[in-house]
């Protein structure tokens, strides 16, 4: 393991318990494997834009074209690393739209996907994917896990891009006064990456 990227996008940037386990987990990856290069991509402090006709305009026909340019460097980012430790928190049952948009800017035909014969092949096999997830909510079981539109959705899109060597980290349960238990449990979880 030599490269990690670090994506964030929760929008509280102070109390944010995915925020606080994520930089957790890179600790610890990064005191397990020295030398680690880190790159940081923090979608709440630096939002993207979300695609638009000028990128529409041109993506199928001209990859290289400027108005590409940061979803190609996004992109780099991604092909470059062997680890990704991936930040969600959870709003109104689904992902921050500061994430949608990034993986509207990665999820590229012919740089991170494409097809064979017909069927899809994601091309960002051989990664480690963490996903640290945050919900003020009990979303994993019980009667409100089919409101779950967070982990689900992650799973498939980022998986269709080949990342499915997959290890999902929860802190649930925030709002409903089990912060701590939730924290200790996903610190436990944690320890053995």
């Amino acid at each position: 393991m030599n490269h990690l990227l670090h994506i964030h996008s929760s929008a509280n940037l102070q109390n944010s318990t995915s925020r606080q386990i994520g930089g957790q987990l890179v600790a610890h990856l990064r005191e397990n494997h020295p030398g680690l290069q880190i790159v940081e991509r923090d979608l709440a402090r630096h939002p993207l834009p979300h695609i638009d006709e000028n990128f529409i305009s041109v993506i199928y026909s001209q990859p290289d074209h400027p108005n590409l340019k940061l979803s190609n460097q996004l992109v780099d980012e991604l092909l470059k690393a062997d680890v990704i430790v991936l930040e969600a928190a959870m709003y109104n049952f689904g992902i921050p739209s500061t994430l949608k948009a990034w993986i509207d800017h990665v999820a590229r035909a012919g740089r991170t996907f494409t097809y064979q014969d017909g069927s899809p092949r994601g091309l960002l096999t051989g990664k480690k994917l963490y996903l640290v997830l945050g919900s003020g909510g009990v979303y994993s079981s019980g009667p409100r896990q089919a409101f779950d539109f967070q982990e689900p959705y992650l799973r498939s899109v980022l998986g269709f891009l080949g990342l499915t060597d997959v290890e999902v980290v929860r802190i649930e349960g925030t709002a409903m006064g089990q912060t701590e238990q939730a924290l200790r449990a996903a610190q436990e979880k944690i320890a053995t990456a």
